[in-house]
């Protein structure tokens, strides 16, 4: 008798579990019964279908942050230019016969890591 009541117990949990289970399977197969719809991935983020107006206007337009990237970049360029100017009036001024001043080393680093900055922006 023990082995029947362990069969009518596995049984029971069995029918239970389908029960239990019925409506979240149901929710999954039947998108139209409550289920939220995906939305669609594009390769480009937005749907080629979607009419111009509609555009995300959180979307960055990449021809504006390309100019934006110009502009900063010539802005930077410029800077180095007028910094190595300088410098190289300072190292002018100074005798050939001395040792450079802490100032001038200085300066130098500087243009260094300014130039370091334009590589890098202008490679990405």
């Amino acid at each position: 008798m023990p082995e029947s009541r362990r069969r009518l117990l596995a049984g029971l949990v069995g029918v239970a579990g389908v029960f239990a289970a019925n409506p979240l399977l149901a929710g999954l197969q039947a998108p139209g019964s409550g289920a939220t719809p995906k939305a669609k991935v594009y390769l480009s983020g937005r749907d080629p279908n979607a009419p111009p107006s509609l555009e995300d206007p959180s979307t960055p337009n990449s021809k504006a942050i390309e100019l934006a990237n110009q502009r900063a970049l010539r802005a930077d360029i410029a800077k180095l230019y007028e910094m190595a100017s300088d410098l190289k009036d300072q190292v002018d001024k100074t005798d050939p016969a001395s040792t450079l001043s802490v100032a001038v080393v200085k300066k130098a680093q500087e243009i260094e890591k300014l130039a370091k900055q334009i590589k890098n922006l202008a490679r990405g």
